[in-house]
């Protein structure tokens, strides 16, 4: 093979026809030009970072030493479901079904999806001078206690397993006592509870 064959061959753009993730390094399935195929191709992803694409995704290869006998994945893309309209400087880690996180400008992270989970083992802390959290339906905490340091304020109503704030407002404010040795009752508390 002459030295400009070699070079032309060190890389190739291919269309992605499968991809198994079942091993340590992922081996692609390649559609070369010219009706040329790939199998087995070691996709060669970022520490920390993994994916599977869909088949029909684009991957840039490199053969090295311009070998075509061996090749090496280094970009797999999909023009079909990248994210469009980014600001220079933004940063978006994306899925086919519309999942997405994006660093924007300013500083503000955000995300798209369904359903968020978060697992931690031991604990999970969320600091901030105030955290604003909007739920159409309702929040459930399925925990033994809750504790704030500060105050709790509510704008409808507070219940438990018993009955309602309101609801022990409205006996306590009138109720009355009978005095001892007396038959006639007292008036109610001097102070209501609001």
């Amino acid at each position: 093979m002459g030295i400009k064959q070699a070079i032309s061959n060190l890389a190739a753009r291919a269309v992605l026809a499968a991809l198994d993730s079942s091993r340590k390094c992922q081996a692609a399935g390649l559609k070369l030009i010219a009706g040329e195929t790939k199998e087995n191709v070691e996709y060669i992803e970022p520490y920390g970072f993994t994916s599977t694409a869909h088949a029909g995704a684009e991957a840039v290869v490199l053969f090295p030493s311009g070998d075509r006998s061996h090749g090496v994945v280094i970009s797999v893309a999909d023009r079909r479901y990248r994210l469009k309209g980014l600001r220079s400087g933004e940063v978006a880690i994306y899925t086919d079904e519309g999942d997405s996180i994006v660093l924007k400008r300013g500083r503000v992270t955000e995300i798209t999806t369904s359903e968020l989970v978060v697992n931690a083992e031991s604990k999970i802390s969320l600091n901030a001078p105030q955290l604003v959290v909007n739920a159409s339906s309702g929040v459930s905490f399925t925990t033994p206690t809750i504790t704030t340091s500060g105050d709790f304020s509510a704008a409808g109503e507070v219940s438990d397993g018993v009955g309602t704030m309101s609801a022990i407002r409205t006996t306590y404010n009138g109720h009355t006592h009978t005095a001892r040795g007396e038959t006639a009752e007292t008036t109610g508390p001097s102070a209501s509870m609001g």
